[in-house]
């Protein structure tokens, strides 16, 4: 009787009520940028790529709820490394993006750096926001 209530209890509910997290998925293959640097960062938990930030123009590209987006820098802190600040803010409509990266330039690694943890925080108007673990490779081209 239990697991009759439970499945009923569980078609009821909506799969994806209004306050639900964005779902951040993959972006598939991204080429490097003509010239300057650009950030791959895939998610810590399953090695998918999930985001690409570019240096100059500063935006990045993400994939919220199957939607792929590029969103403006509107802000960062922190002195960084090859373009990029410590932490960086990203803002498009009612979608605020927050970078947290470490990058690490090493010698025997040439234009690009490695980046062994980050975090990305996607925010939305309205909805519950979601924080997503990042590693990934910086790219560079002159």
């Amino acid at each position: 009787m239990i697991a009759l209530l439970l499945a009923v209890a569980a078609q009821a509910a909506p799969a994806n009520p209004p306050s639900a997290a964005p779902a951040l998925g993959p972006i598939g293959r991204q080429q490097l940028p003509e010239k300057g640097c650009a950030a791959y960062l895939w998610s810590a938990a399953d090695r998918q790529l999930v985001a690409m930030a570019t240096a100059d123009p500063a935006t990045i590209r993400i994939a919220i709820g199957g939607k792929t987006v590029d969103l403006s820098r509107s802000g960062g802190a922190g002195p960084g490394k090859l373009g990029f600040s410590d932490a960086i803010e990203y803002r498009r409509d009612d979608i605020t993006a927050r970078l947290t990266m470490e990058v690490v330039q090493q010698d025997g690694l040439t234009a690009g750096a490695k980046v062994p943890t980050g975090s990305l925080q996607i925010d939305r108007t309205g909805q519950d926001g979601i924080v997503v673990p990042v590693a990934g490779l910086i790219g560079c081209r002159a």
